[in-house]
């Protein structure tokens, strides 16, 4: 990032420009999570970073929000520009350094615009102090919004002091530093957001490896051409479902709902016969049910992208591993098919088409058990090991593929902790290979679109987090489809 701002200077970027611009991309993120104006409280150290704060403060008073301010040192110690950026914001009519109440009609959120980039731990006064007190808001119910990294985290390792930041949300300006994608840091940094800026060029720098990268509605938003008029559904994909058992059929019934509201052209789910009057009673009515005799026979199905594995159960392991080894179309697997393939990996090996595995933490040590390794070196291991594309779910969902950057996932929130996220993600995934992307494209497009209809179904729908079901991201898919392509 430096080397990226030293970069702009020398092409006569000033960096009053480069807050402006960041200031105002910073505050554009946080509406997106907080649609309402409600009250914003500042905390700001003497650098640039609170620099940037002030910017975005200013555009949020513009857009209704009340502002307060908490300036950690004298103004006489602000750097020359923050202090500029100051004044600006209160020549604004905007009310500083007034007591606040934190009880409002809608959100009040925090700014930590205590330390940038340059800042490493230990915390010391009066710095420490003031993280101290966000925490203490962020736990009496403020939104904590932490600017380029949370205060307090190593923005290199991951690192945190004991009283770093425990931020919401973490808006990273230009691109995501390498600690912010840290598993250790993940419960700092929170949901993270990356403001880019056309003068921070990061990745057209010489020398500079793209061995990992954050997936973003920037990033992919050109994987998702709109459709022509003249579309029609078999461009779309047949999309196969095998799913489906005894005491499992709602995880059936998530997959296929995901692949329809993902925008897949046509839905066939194939279940055991003993269920399939349940099955064909309770699907949605897009959906073509149909009963199987044996799994073996499905191979002869017209069949464009495969989804192989919610709430199947292993009592036909042998034909399951059959269709997964010998299926020339592409697949997702999930769930109960990965339990099966736990038990015979040198089928992964055979494969005759392209495999997109999803993976929760419990089902990666099934196949591939490891010991202290980060899950970054589990998925490059596992797919230097498996010619295929794996998508390792959790808090910052990877996507890996053998000559492929790995890929962390921005969206999402903690109320994606309950049964059948995965089974709604498996739906949408495979709607998305069905529209003729690649395996690793519609990764990463399907984790972020699921995480960002949880995350809508929170901002502007009725849920929260406690309450917050796949049925609910089922709802939202539509928004979050739009939401990527603004």
């Amino acid at each position: 990032m430096r080397t990226a701002e030293e970069a702009a200077f020398a092409r006569g970027i000033t960096a009053e420009a480069l807050m402006e611009q960041a200031g105002e991309g910073i505050a554009r993120a946080v509406v997106r999570f907080f649609p309402r104006p409600g009250k914003c409280i500042v905390f700001a150290g003497k650098g640039h970073n609170a620099g940037d704060a002030f910017v975005a403060a200013r555009w949020l008073a513009q857009w209704g929000w009340q502002i307060e301010t908490r300036l950690v040192f004298g103004e006489k110690d602000l750097s020359p520009l923050t202090s500029k950026k100051l004044n600006e914001l209160v020549a604004s009519a905007v009310s500083a350094d007034k007591p606040s109440a934190l009880r409002t009609a809608h959100a009040t959120i925090i700014l930590d615009g205590l330390l940038g980039l340059g800042a490493h731990p230990p915390l010391r006064e009066p710095i420490r102090g003031a993280c101290r007190e966000i925490n203490s808001l962020g736990e009496n119910g403020a939104g904590v919004v932490a600017i380029d990294l949370p205060s307090g985290l190593d923005g290199d390792s991951g690192e945190a002091d004991a009283e770093a930041v425990r931020a919401n949300f973490t808006i990273s300006v230009g691109g995501a530093k390498s600690g912010l994608v840290a598993d250790n840091a993940i419960d700092f940094v929170g949901r993270l957001e990356v403001v880019r800026l056309d003068e921070l060029r990061v990745h057209d720098l010489p020398g500079i490896e793209r061995g990992a990268e954050t997936a973003t509605g920037d990033s992919l938003r050109d994987l998702l051409p709109r459709r022509n008029y003249s579309a029609y559904k078999n461009q779309f994909g047949r999309i196969g479902i095998v799913a489906g058992s005894r005491g499992f059929t709602g995880a059936a019934i998530m997959s296929s709902l995901g692949a329809l509201r993902a925008g897949a052209g046509l839905v066939e789910l194939f279940v055991p016969e003993e269920i399939y009057e349940i099955l064909a009673g309770a699907s949605a009515p897009e959906v073509m049910v149909k009963p199987v005799k044996s799994y073996a026979d499905l191979l002869k199905e017209p069949i464009d992208v495969w989804a192989v594995g919610p709430g199947l159960g292993k009592s036909h392991a042998k034909e399951i591993l059959q269709l997964i080894r010998d299926a020339t179309a592409p697949m997702v697997i999930d769930a109960d098919g990965l339990n099966i393939l736990a038990e015979d990996m040198e089928t992964l090996k055979q494969v005759h088409g392209p495999r997109l595995l999803t993976p929760h933490p419990g089902e990666m040590q099934r196949i591939f058990p490891h010991e202290k390794m980060s899950r970054a070196q589990v998925a490059n291991e596992f797919c230097a090991k498996y010619a295929v594309t794996l998508l390792l779910k959790g808090s910052r969902t990877i996507v890996a593929e053998s000559g492929q950057p790995l890929s962390y996932n921005t969206t999402g929130n903690p109320g994606m902790a309950t049964g059948g996220m995965g089974d709604v993600l498996t739906g949408v995934c495979a709607a998305i290979l069905g529209a003729k992307l690649s395996p690793n494209d519609a990764a990463r497009l399907g984790a972020w679109l699921s995480g960002r209809a949880a995350e809508l179904a929170v901002s502007v729908g009725h849920a929260s987090e406690e309450s917050l079901l796949p049925s609910d991201v089922l709802n939202h898919l539509g928004a979050a489809f739009t939401d990527l392509r603004l």
